[in-house]
């Protein structure tokens, strides 16, 4: 979208009819409708869907220190619970068309870090912990000044980055991108397809779909992301049902045996607050250092996503500020702690909301649609699961392209912010994490700034930020030295 049009969508009123629904999500007033809500939060559901099958598949494939797993029917119901809860009360407080899930990484972390070192109760006790902690910071008003300490270009490379990040992911879950086998002599870290070549139904249905989304996408289809995951699901199901295709991973786009399943809340509430400094063989340092890793991640992600998604729906205002950005914080991190307390791992905003975005939402309305399709997959898992990321990952790479259209608005020729906004981009979708990328961005600008001795004009929480992602970069000398492994 371009910027004129997005500072008229900010700028149109309300018309004097609308409803009270219209007024309160201030649906006219950013230019959407409600079919457009509508569109984008199915949209955003069915790119983010896949998250009630990875979720279980990471939590559940690790062990804690006792040797237990978690189930994955317990961990199906608690991703979805917490995903539809936490999107809707994100729609109704923050007003952004941002969903909220397990978030990925973090599960990684809490799975294969920090649940071997102890029980999964005091595992998730400090998913807990971290999400208050995040918690209050939003309160004393820390998190949103941080933010709002960023210069603007630097939010910009965010979106950017974010938008490759996206794209790159799309490529790799479709499996159009693969890492090449560790063999000796190769040193070329990612190819073609799996073998080099693209092979295999699957990969049909990916370039299809990518195909398809553009073509719509070029002709200003309304819907055209939605239409393309329909459109794709649907022919993926008839060449599985002719080819018995092996090769769709997470999920087969198949027919289900049954449509209707009751929902598991047995992990609901397993969770000790405290329980982690109490474990035997390991250190307060450690336990510290645990949950340092866990709100920083947390703390910068939402931070990308939530200004990211805000740009490319054209939210922000004149200065760059995201529209309710405290109450959105809060919720962000609230629903860490709902994740740590359901067992499902930290909940976080996600990335995937601007498939949403690309469908016209400027919302919070569309979250209703989002949260309600969660809900729905309680009891409709079997059913609401068999859209294969083969026809869901074209419309990342489509919201990719979108996002990254706000390069344009960047100084390239101003080298002290440049340089830090190509870091930005770049780090982001080379190390697959948007905090490296906004650490890479945040560290290259201070010392840039330093070095041409306008060390002053440096915000003091940029400082203090660019600190603890020093921190954070050299967190394992730093274990090293104090004794914690």
């Amino acid at each position: 979208m371009s910027e004129p049009q997005k500072v008229a969508d900010r700028q149109s009123a309300p018309p004097p009819g609308a409803n009270s629904v219209d007024r309160f999500f201030k649906i006219s007033e950013r230019g959407s409708t409600f079919a457009r809500e509508i569109r984008g939060g199915f949209a955003t559901f069915f790119t983010m869907a896949y998250i009630l099958v990875l979720n279980p598949i990471i939590l559940g494939s690790a062990k804690d220190k006792f040797g237990d797993q978690l189930d994955a029917v317990q961990l199906t119901t608690a991703t979805a619970l917490v995903a539809a809860v936490m999107t809707i009360i994100m729609g109704v407080g923050g007003n952004l068309p941002l969903a909220l899930a397990a978030g990925l990484g973090l599960n990684a972390v809490v799975a294969f870090q920090i649940a071997p070192l102890m029980s999964w109760d005091d595992a998730m006790g400090l998913v807990v912990l971290e999400g208050l902690l995040i918690c209050v910071l939003v309160v004393t008003g820390l998190r949103e000044a941080v933010m709002h300490a960023i210069p603007q270009a630097l939010k910009q490379a965010i979106s950017v980055g974010i938008g490759l990040f996206i794209a790159f992911i799309g490529f790799v879950d479709a499996g159009f991108v693969t890492r090449i086998p560790d063999i000796a002599g190769t040193t070329v870290p990612v190819q073609l397809g799996a073998t080099g070549a693209l092979t295999g139904w699957p990969i049909l249905v990916f370039c299809l779909g990518v195909l398809l989304t553009i073509g719509l996408l070029a002709r200003k289809v309304k819907g055209a992301i939605l239409i393309s995951i329909v459109t794709m699901t649907v022919i993926a199901m008839i060449i599985n049902s002719i080819a018995d295709v092996k090769a769709w991973g997470l999920t087969t786009p198949a027919w289900p045996d049954k449509i209707v399943d009751t929902p598991d809340f047995g992990l609901i509430g397993h969770f000790s607050l405290f329980g982690a400094f109490d474990v035997a063989g390991v250190g307060v340092i450690t336990v510290v250092l645990l949950i340092f890793t866990l709100i920083l991640s947390d703390f910068f992600d939402t931070m990308g996503t939530v200004v990211g998604i805000s740009a490319e729906a054209g939210l922000l205002d004149e200065e760059g500020k995201v529209p309710n950005l405290g109450r959105v914080l809060l919720i962000d991190g609230a629903a860490a702690v709902a994740g740590g307390a359901a067992s499902s791992s930290s909940a976080t905003s996600y990335i995937e909301s601007a498939a949403g975005v690309g469908e016209g939402s400027r919302t919070g309305f569309s979250n209703l649609i989002t949260g309600g399709m969660f809900a729905l997959a309680l009891f409709l898992t079997p059913l609401l699961t068999i859209v294969p990321l083969q026809a869901a990952a074209p419309a990342l790479v489509a919201v990719g392209f979108l996002m990254m259209t706000q390069v344009k608005n960047i100084d390239w020729d101003k080298y002290e912010i440049a340089i830090p906004a190509f870091l930005t981009i770049a780090v982001m979708p080379f190390t697959y994490s948007i905090t490296n990328g906004i650490g890479a961005g945040f560290l290259s600008y201070v010392v840039i700034k330093a070095v041409l001795g306008k060390a002053k004009e440096i915000h003091w929480l940029l400082w203090a930020t660019s600190a603890l992602f020093l921190v954070y970069f050299a967190i394992d000398p730093i274990e090293q030295i104090l004794g914690a492994k």
